[in-house]
């Protein structure tokens, strides 16, 4: 389940769309670490935990194709998988996720392309995390290339309560017991109960100390 990749033109090709995919997440990762670093200066607090990239697969990429009823060819991968350039941003509190979109899209050089906010509208499954699709322009010596990246941003117990059910799905291949699936929408009501209580906690904190907190995102 590869792509046909047997002519030297084609393994140009797909050399330089794998190029241009790390390219874009060497830019959003260094833009992600800058606004850590400046929010640290300004208001002694980092909205961010930790940053994970990856790169797609070609198998996945494939499966993904096939899925949508496309051939597997470079021009199709590009055109229609927009997830083949991922990073998912961790942070602390749910203000926090609010808050760093904002500044991304901020950025004159950053186009949203599309936003998918499954905090405020979780998915049936208590899946919460905040998706935003976006390009990046990277110059190559000869031309510059718009190259779209999925950002998902999401607090830590998101993240852990994804990792959860990410796993069941594989292990169950989409089709886990019902039992399994209330537990997981239980486990996501408690999470965001968790989160709001942390926000809460930390902004009590705060106040007590005489810190300046930063200005709220809109919740």
């Amino acid at each position: 389940m590869e792509f046909a990749v047997d002519r030297e033109d084609q393994v140009d090709s797909w050399q330089e769309a794998m190029l241009v995919y790390h390219a874009a997440l060497k830019q959003i990762n260094t833009k992600l670490e800058i606004l850590n670093d400046e929010f640290q200066h300004v208001h002694r607090y980092n909205p961010i935990e930790h940053i994970k990239s990856r790169i797609k697969t070609s198998e996945s990429i494939v499966k993904k194709l096939r899925r949508y009823g496309y051939e597997s060819t470079i021009e199709n991968m590009v055109k229609y998988i927009n997830d083949i350039a991922g990073i998912r941003v961790i942070c602390s509190f749910t203000s926090d996720i609010y808050r760093i979109a904002d500044m991304l899209r901020s950025q004159s050089d950053v186009r949203v392309i599309s936003v998918k906010d499954y905090i405020r509208h979780p998915k049936e499954s208590g899946y919460k995390s905040y998706h935003m699709l976006v390009t990046v322009p990277v110059y190559l010596s000869d031309r510059i290339v718009d190259v779209k990246v999925e950002i998902q941003i999401r607090t830590v117990a998101m993240d852990f309560w994804a990792s959860l059910e990410h796993k069941i799905n594989y292990k169950f291949e989409g089709k886990a017991p019902e039992h399994i699936r209330r537990e997981l929408v239980e486990c996501a009501k408690m999470v965001s109960q968790l989160d709001a209580r942390m926000l809460a906690l930390n902004e009590e904190i705060q106040e007590l100390s005489g810190e300046k907190a930063p200005a709220s995102a809109d919740l």
